[in-house]
């Protein structure tokens, strides 16, 4: 009993805690969602199965959001879903965000289609009606059922 509770306080401690992250980029960053809205730069940051996404505006840093085991933002760390239900879909798979921000497949990969340059998905359900393009320059989410947008682009 005394060591779970010991564990549980370091998982939730180290879950929040500075990452020294191997890759860095800054971005073009689009989030629109009922709970979020932003249009700026970005520097997105990355190491293995941890990301980190710094938001600016006019150059000052307005707000970071850690994912790792969980999702940190400025009111405090919580579970990946708990993220999705308050911030963007409570429909949404706990690793959207994380594999959004990297460029990744969502919902393992599902109707994907390669392009001539990446690759995009359709996936339409009673809960979402997604269009998720990926390419070289350019990441785009848009969940047209839930009014969600989230564009991702390379500063020329």
């Amino acid at each position: 009993m005394k060591y779970s509770i010991l564990f549980a306080f370091l998982l939730l401690f180290s879950a929040c805690s500075i990452k020294h992250y191997k890759h860095s980029d800054s971005k073009i960053l689009i989030i629109k969602s009922p709970q979020l809205k932003f249009s700026d730069l970005a520097y997105i940051r990355h190491s293995g199965d941890a990301v980190e996404a710094e938001l600016f505006i006019a150059g000052k840093s307005i707000k970071k959001i850690a994912i790792n085991y969980l999702v940190c933002v400025d009111e405090g760390c919580m579970s990946r879903s708990k993220f999705n239900t308050e911030f963007l879909n409570k429909a949404y798979p706990d690793n959207l965000l994380q594999n959004v921000l990297l460029g990744l497949p969502i919902y393992k990969g599902e109707n994907r289609i390669r392009t001539v340059d990446g690759y995009e998905q359709n996936i339409e359900t009673d809960d979402v009606n997604i269009l998720y393009k990926v390419n070289a320059k350019a990441i785009y989410f848009k969940d047209r059922k839930n009014r969600i947008l989230i564009k991702i682009k390379d500063i020329k």
